[in-house]
């Protein structure tokens, strides 16, 4: 079992910064990689960016080159840092961790993000 707790969402203007924490904890050392999903309303979820056990990062494209995925090991907690945010990142954002023997891992409860224009 992997419990997630995020923090970090909020309200922000458009071109504004939020920094999000998923803080990882059970059986952390089952974790293959963590990702950062949001889903809007009406909307399907998706991904938005994921970060390996050997560091290697993705985003999907409409982020890329605005948002950041890093991880501190040390303190098990994955972090997405958003600059540039543009109204169409609002959504609710949540944390997976994608676990070995697993369907589609753990996630974590969400933390909302809502940019305004």
């Amino acid at each position: 079992q992997v419990q997630l707790v995020e923090s970090g969402g909020g309200l922000v203007q458009a071109g504004g910064s939020l920094r999000l924490s998923c803080a990882a904890s059970g059986s952390i050392f089952s974790i293959n990689a963590m990702g950062w999903y949001r889903q809007a309303p009406g909307k399907q979820r998706e991904l938005v960016a994921a970060i390996t056990s050997g560091g290697s990062t993705n985003y999907r494209d409409s982020v890329k080159g605005r948002f950041t995925i890093s991880r501190d090991n040390a303190k098990n907690t994955v972090y997405l840092q958003m600059n540039s945010l543009k109204p169409e990142d609002t959504a609710v954002y949540y944390c997976n961790a994608d676990v070995v023997g697993t369907v589609d891992g753990y996630w974590g409860q969400g933390t909302r993000v809502t940019v305004s224009s």
